[in-house]
């Protein structure tokens, strides 16, 4: 019994020291037990949104300090808690694709298993343990092999978030001259869909343009068209304005309903100011639907003659035909009524069109 006590405190005696080196905050490699020291390996925590969902790294950060990293401090073949000290931990606030595997959201232990050609990047459940020395395999949520690649000296470990992209991002761990990157993908439409619900339900539910806004974000992507049609009813009840008028008559234009989007979308900018009746129509033309652009933009100018925002649309309605003179002509009238912080950005419009080139380009 003596004999299995003495091994028990020899063996914890040897993981105490690692773990004691792994923070030293003397040159003995003792710490304190009794005051908050500075750590050899300094914390840290990065973070990266990805649409609505963000991913959080907490993690302590060793030196080189001239030694042999891979194969030396860092054995091959050996779980390795993937920094220093208490468990490096990565956190997502929605579920996860993992090099395109499934992962749900929570807190995790980050491990990882090195090796020359390929590495285990692990996600364990367990995220509050000392390093990897009580690491349990029964405890992965998931794992995933990546290959390691050179990379730039790093004296200290770092995480990265490299290649974001709207709905993705690679976390690369790097150090020494090694990088192990693995992608993390997300699905933005649920995860937005989610949060939009929870979003109705406080503050952004008490006015008219939450429930639009919800609405319009459904449209252009490609949601639910029959939660759009209720959230924007709802905005319309609250209030009818232009702007969800108009996003009710995109709902039916998506659906098929060309007769009614069309009629909605005629009340619409009847109720549209000259800047708004301006915005629109330049998103037609933008869009390639030139002749009903110019129908908007000759109607805006019809029924606001002395706006000057009206001319810079006749302005881009004649240059997209190609009449510089006109447009010109336009931009200089537009120029005599425009506010002061309005003038330069027109002049520089005025003198494109003065060389032939088109302004909606």
């Amino acid at each position: 019994m003596r004999r299995k006590n003495s091994l028990f405190l020899a063996v914890a005696a040897s993981i105490f020291f690692s773990a004691a080196i792994c923070q030293a905050q003397f040159k003995s490699g003792a710490q304190s037990t009794a005051l908050t020291l500075p750590r050899i390996s300094q914390g840290a925590t990065v973070t990266q949104r990805v649409g609505l969902t963000d991913i959080t790294l907490h993690y302590h950060r060793p030196l080189v300090n001239g030694r042999k990293v891979w194969g030396g401090t860092v054995p091959y073949g050996a779980v390795w808690r993937a920094g220093a000290n208490e468990n490096t931990t990565i956190e997502f606030s929605d579920p996860v694709t993992i090099e395109g595997k499934p992962l749900a959201k929570g807190v995790y232990g980050l491990h990882m298993i090195p090796a020359e050609n390929e590495w285990t990047v692990i996600f364990s459940n367990n995220s509050t343990s000392w390093g990897s020395f009580s690491y349990d395999q029964k405890e992965d949520a998931l794992r995933v092999t990546v290959k390691p690649q050179a990379s730039d000296f790093r004296e200290a470990l770092a995480y990265d978030f490299d290649n974001v992209t709207p709905d993705s991002t690679v976390v690369a761990l790097h150090w020494e001259k090694l990088a192990v990157p693995f992608k993390v993908g997300v699905n933005v439409n649920d995860a937005v869909t989610a949060s939009i619900g929870k979003q109705l339900r406080n503050t952004g539910g008490f006015t008219w343009d939450g429930w639009d806004d919800a609405s319009r974000y459904l449209i252009e992507n490609k949601g639910n068209l029959d939660d759009a049609t209720k959230y924007v009813d709802r905005s319309i009840q609250i209030e009818e304005r232009f702007e969800n008028l108009l996003t009710k008559s995109q709902i039916l234009n998506a659906q098929g309903k060309k007769s009614e989007a069309t009629a909605l979308e005629a009340k619409a900018l009847e109720k549209a100011n000259t800047f708004q009746t301006h915005v629109f129509a330049r998103q037609l033309l933008q869009e390639g639907d030139k002749t009903r652009a110019y129908d908007v933009f000759r109607t805006n100018a019809q029924k606001h003659p002395t706006e000057w925002v009206t001319h810079v649309g006749l302005a881009r309605m004649y240059s997209s035909q190609g009449d510089f003179s006109k447009a010109s002509g336009e931009m200089k009238t537009a120029l005599g009524s425009a506010p002061e912080p309005q003038k330069a950005p027109l002049q520089a419009l005025q003198k494109r069109l003065d060389a032939k080139d088109d302004i909606n380009k």
